[in-house]
């Protein structure tokens, strides 16, 4: 498959996969929606996983393993937002390093990963309402800058795609 045909399925992605998890959100006490738009998840953290690796793999094919690993591990049922926080720092660093991506793009993911793996930790330790607490306004707003850089970078990935 081509890079350009790996970047365009990423972008497909890059947004399938918040709209699914704003949809179900939104779905909750509707369990039959709630499960399919989880499988839709799933399959879109596997999707990012597998094709994040295909392009960033020549800039430090260690990280890119890792990275890969974190997204699917992500995608299993289960709390697997602090594996996202550290699958998407992995991959935004590479895409830095590889100026794959424009650079004040590829620094927001960085800047925005680092936020969501120190929030997520901090969670994980019982402050900010546990694990999942979606209710708290620092939650929101720690995951925003995280929506813009996976929007604004699905549309370079479908537009553009990335440099060699």
């Amino acid at each position: 498959m081509s890079r350009t045909s790996t970047a365009r399925i990423a972008g497909v992605a890059f947004l399938l996969y918040p709209s699914a998890g704003i949809a179900s959100m939104m779905a909750a006490g509707h369990p039959s929606v709630t499960n399919l738009l989880t499988v839709v998840m799933s399959f879109c953290a596997l999707t990012l996983g597998v094709t994040l690796w295909a392009l960033t793999r020549e800039v430090d094919q260690v990280l890119a393993m890792l990275g890969m690993v974190c997204r699917v591990i992500e995608a299993a049922p289960g709390p697997g937002e602090i594996y996202f926080a550290v699958g998407s720092l992995l991959f935004s660093w590479l895409l830095l390093r590889g100026r794959m991506i424009p650079i004040a793009l590829a620094w927001l993911g960085v800047i925005a990963s680092t936020f969501l793996v120190v929030l997520l930790t901090v969670q994980l330790a019982g402050l900010f309402g546990g694990a999942s607490a979606w209710s708290s306004p620092i939650t929101w707003f720690l995951w925003l800058p995280m929506l813009v850089f996976e929007v604004l970078l699905a549309l370079w990935l479908l537009t553009k795609g990335v440099r060699a």
